[in-house]
């Protein structure tokens, strides 16, 4: 049990890491745009253009994983993300850091796959989902206590530090995933060794299913969440000092949220979700009322931060099991869906409220937000349905 534990603060601690350098540029965005000549407009895509190559590259990259050793693929990964902010830490021009941040993408939506994968392959079944609900948690933690570290080194020392700081941290934890975690796992065959064998997941409806609900569910937060800070300070009136205090307390009820999220894996899954989506759709639809009223618009978003998380579990277990029955050659691949589709959500739910924003209004970012929220709610819906015919045929 002890090995367990130390085991999982690894896998929890790794997770921790990308996490926060994949949302660290939220916080240094102006002092990175002071630094070479692009406006913080400009400096933005920065976020946008990490979550789409992780999106678009991380099913390529864990295809190839094949019958690797895990631990193998894991210590190379991290190698890559290491050198990747360490380039980062350096670029001397915005290309160079674009680039990097390409780099840093790609490996940290593969890093993730491989985490998941030796979670499901290390953890017994009844502490499975408590295990990915604290790796899923890791990324919260980078949100709370990451994010405005980052943000400290980057005022006291410059951008550039907390680069440094991730680069080094991670050069250490390769020691610990080295001597921690077994050298002998691999993934699963069923005989299928092709590239277009792993990819035959993707033509289960069940797949398809959660892969919508994973993009609409994250999108719907992320209209509201993108345009976090001008609310807090625009629309609530909060003072620049207590703004970060207000992000803090928004991360802690997103690190709730995963939390919960493994509870509700352990109990009944996805078929709780629809009621989830019921109470979001009324958060973020009549958020605008809610603002009128500074404190009553200020427990309204922390609500929503309460649900952004809380799909993760169900979803990923209920993914992961999928490919454990019918695909076991594409559970790495599986293992990475979750990222892979919130990715992309967050791209789909950015780009909409910033449609929003520019042409109607921050008032209507929490109605918008609630119509992609709807649209979980059908799809959701759609899915237990899928499950529960498919149950039925198994049992017939």
């Amino acid at each position: 049990m002890q090995k367990f534990k130390t085991q999982s603060f690894i896998l929890i601690l790794t997770s921790f890491l990308l996490g926060f350098s994949e949302f660290i540029i939220v916080g240094i965005l102006d002092d990175i745009a002071a630094s070479f000549p692009v406006d913080v407009s400009t400096a933005g895509y920065l976020v946008t253009i990490f979550a789409l190559a992780y999106a678009i590259s991380t099913p390529f990259v864990t295809t190839l994983i094949g019958r690797k050793r895990l631990l193998n693929v894991l210590l190379f990964l991290m190698s890559i993300f290491t050198i990747g902010n360490f380039v980062t830490a350096m670029a001397p021009t915005y290309a160079v850091l674009t680039l990097s941040r390409v780099v840093v993408a790609v490996v940290s939506g593969s890093g993730i796959s491989v985490i998941m994968a030796f979670a499901t392959y290390l953890a017994p079944m009844e502490r499975r989902a408590w295990l990915i609900a604290w790796i899923f948690s890791g990324f919260s933690i980078a949100s709370v206590f990451g994010v405005p570290l980052g943000t400290f080194l980057s005022t006291q020392f410059g951008w550039r530090s907390a680069f440094y700081l991730i680069a080094g941290l991670s050069f250490i934890l390769l020691f610990f995933l080295k001597i921690s975690l077994p050298d002998d796992l691999r993934q699963k065959s069923s005989g299928a060794t092709r590239f277009s064998d792993q990819l035959a997941i993707f033509k289960d409806p069940r797949i398809q299913l959660s892969a919508f609900v994973t993009m609409f569910s994250i999108a719907g937060i992320y209209a509201v969440y993108t345009y976090l800070r001008p609310i807090f300070s625009t629309e609530l009136g909060i003072a620049p000092s207590l703004v970060t205090l207000a992000f803090t307390a928004y991360g802690f009820m997103s690190l709730i949220s995963n939390q919960l999220s493994g509870k509700i894996a352990e109990r009944r899954g996805l078929l709780t979700m629809p009621k989830i989506y019921i109470a979001e759709i009324f958060l973020l639809g009549l958020l605008p009322v809610f603002l009128s009223i500074s404190w009553v618009g200020f427990l309204d978003l922390m609500l929503i931060g309460l649900t952004m998380y809380l799909l993760n579990s169900p979803i990923q277990l209920h993914m992961i099991g999928i490919a454990e029955n019918s695909y076991p050659q594409s559970m790495v691949l599986a293992s990475s869906f979750n990222s892979i589709f919130s990715n992309i959500g967050i791209a789909i739910g950015s780009a909409v409220g910033s449609q929003i924003a520019q042409n109607v209004g921050m008032q209507a970012l929490g109605p918008g937000g609630a119509v992609l929220a709807a649209i979980t709610l059908v799809l959701t819906l759609a899915l237990n349905h899928k499950n529960a015919q498919f149950t039925e045929s198994v049992e017939t």
